[in-house]
């Protein structure tokens, strides 16, 4: 069916995590509204993640709060699957309108009227307001310094699925976040060798004295930090959910015979090189796993809590030889490297959105997500009101705030002034009499 000429108050575009959660929040509030989706609901879930990947949080705390994920207890970690049927099955259950198979190609205001025009694949919408809720993982960000090499084969995290896709031999893996670190080690195990090329981190434990990181977070008020630490705004974060969870240790991974590298530099003539700050990468990610169990262990002595003690969560294991004595560069060819698997996260897109909302190097302006532009809102981009922004749950808080910024305008917008009123009620009289 053709959108042609289709009017709503506020158009959502992205029915993801961020989309099914704005929907909710404007459908609570009586906002007319509709949700464009070019592919599936929660498709990137799908389609875009490997195929073993699980959520990074605990089932109790990643979810919306109407609805849990059925099957799952409290503290086991949902598989990717289940988290898009999630998302299917809340949309159903809220009825949101969803139109799924629609690109938004273009949008741009209106001349000399208030609202937006926007083409899409399937017919133009005039809408009062518009929600960008396509989220932080929009484009595949592959350095510059990827090899023009036609005899590897390179592909980012968002392609890779599972170790028999890839080429038989060795893989280089660069990225050391979530992501980066559970495709090494699935490959790994899987009987390839692996390089892993480490960069700085955080690296919280996956739980401490009976509690799960994210609820350290969460009663240590780091989810709500509204901004960034200086210095941290790039810096990954390495822990996984995967086998039950675990706490993610890069000399473990040396061990297990994953040889780590440093930060990729460059390559030259089928020679990559690696910067000497492996040692250092790993060093500070101990840091910030100290300063975690530290803050948690004050929490505990002011707080009076009962729980149990857990000394082996500082032991460190000795460093692998690939710490002490570390590559700094690497013949591919020669240590049968075919493949490269570059886990170095995303860039945003918004080339559609046609209107004066972004900056020179295209990111949003915007304030907890009200862009510049009026009219115009940002949902589900890190650090959008604080650090939970991009997470199931942190997304959900935002877009009521975002549902309630529109609300408000559509209070403003319908006021009528004293004469406009008696006008309209003399109309309205006329009309009663006739």
């Amino acid at each position: 069916m053709s959108l042609d000429l289709t009017e709503t108050d506020t158009l959502v575009v992205g029915a993801g995590q961020a989309g099914v959660a704005m929907s909710e929040h404007l459908g609570k509030l009586g906002i007319p509204h509709l949700v464009l989706e070019r592919h599936r609901i929660a498709e990137r879930w799908r389609s875009e993640r490997w195929d073993s990947l699980v959520a990074n949080g605990p089932a109790w705390h990643d979810r919306f709060p109407g609805m849990e994920f059925p099957g799952y207890g409290p503290d086991e970690f949902v598989t990717k699957e289940d988290v898009a049927d999630y998302f299917v099955a809340y949309a159903k259950m809220i009825n949101a309108p969803i139109r799924t198979g629609v690109e938004v190609k273009r949008v741009v205001r209106q001349p000399g009227q208030p609202g937006f025009l926007v083409e899409t694949s399937e017919g133009s919408i005039r809408a009062q307001r518009v929600v960008a809720a396509t989220g932080p993982f929009q484009r595949p960000l592959i350095p510059v310094i990827a090899p023009q090499d036609a005899g590897l084969t390179q592909i980012h995290s968002a392609q890779y699925h599972n170790p028999e896709q890839l080429p038989e031999g060795a893989v280089l893996v660069v990225g050391s976040g979530s992501s980066g670190v559970q495709i090494a080690d699935e490959l790994q195990r899987a009987g390839r060798q692996v390089y892993l090329s480490v960069g700085a981190h955080d690296r919280p434990p996956r739980s401490y004295r009976g509690r799960d990181f994210v609820w350290w977070l969460g009663v240590l008020g780091a989810w709500d930090a509204a901004a960034t630490e200086p210095g941290k705004e790039h810096v990954t974060i390495a822990v996984s959910g995967a086998r039950g969870g675990h706490t993610v240790d890069f000399r473990a991974l040396g061990h297990q015979g994953i040889t780590l590298v440093g930060v990729t530099q460059g390559f030259e003539n089928g020679v990559a090189r690696f910067a000497p700050d492996l040692a250092d990468n790993i060093a500070r990610g101990d840091d910030n796993l100290r300063q975690m169990l530290d803050a948690a262990d004050a929490y505990i002595a002011r707080h009076g809590l009962d729980l149990p003690e857990e000394p082996e969560a500082r032991r460190r294991l000795a460093d692998p030889a690939c710490v002490t004595h570390p590559l700094l560069s690497l013949d591919l060819a020669q240590a049968g490297v075919r493949t490269i698997v570059w886990a170095t996260g995303f860039t945003v897109d918004y080339g559609w959105l046609q209107v004066d909302a972004l900056d020179a190097n295209g990111k949003p302006r915007h304030q907890r997500g009200v862009s510049s532009e009026p009219g115009v809102y940002f949902l589900g981009l890190p650090w959008l009101s604080r650090r939970g922004s991009t997470f199931i749950w942190g997304v959900w808080h935002d877009a009521k705030y975002i549902a309630d910024h529109i609300a408000t305008q559509r209070k403003y917008g319908a006021y009528r002034a004293a004469p406009e009123r008696s006008v309209a009620a003399q109309a309205n009289a006329k009309e009663i009499t006739a």
